[in-house]
């Protein structure tokens, strides 16, 4: 299983998220978001996982500029260009995704893997 949480250094949860998995002893991926950002690919897949508006951290400074923007396409150039304004932490396995503190998921991941 392949996992990569991407997190903003000084985010609680991000911690908490790279915790549950370092508990468990899953290996992963940390990617620092605002230093790193992530790919188009990456970004497309945690959209069609999870929905662009899940995506999206509604304390941002310019989160009422992006909700507003036409177009999903605009939205996702904003978050490639600007990765502050995403919610965190993204945790993805392949195609699936998560944005926030998720154990549950997590635990459901781990169970699926281990059959």
């Amino acid at each position: 299983m392949t996992i990569q949480i991407f997190g903003k250094s000084k985010c609680f949860d991000t911690k908490k998220a790279e915790r549950f998995f370092k508990e468990r002893g899953v290996r992963f991926q940390s990617v620092d978001l605002p230093r790193y950002g992530m790919s188009r690919g990456e970004l497309t897949k945690v959209k069609n996982a999870l929905g662009l508006e899940a995506m999206l951290d509604p304390k941002a400074k310019d989160y009422p500029l992006v909700k507003y923007l036409a177009g999903e396409e605009a939205k996702v150039e904003k978050l490639l260009e600007n990765p502050s304004l995403l919610r965190t932490p993204i945790v993805r396995s392949g195609e699936k995704a998560t944005v926030g503190y998720a154990p549950e998921v997590w635990k459901q991941w781990l169970e699926q893997e281990a059959r």
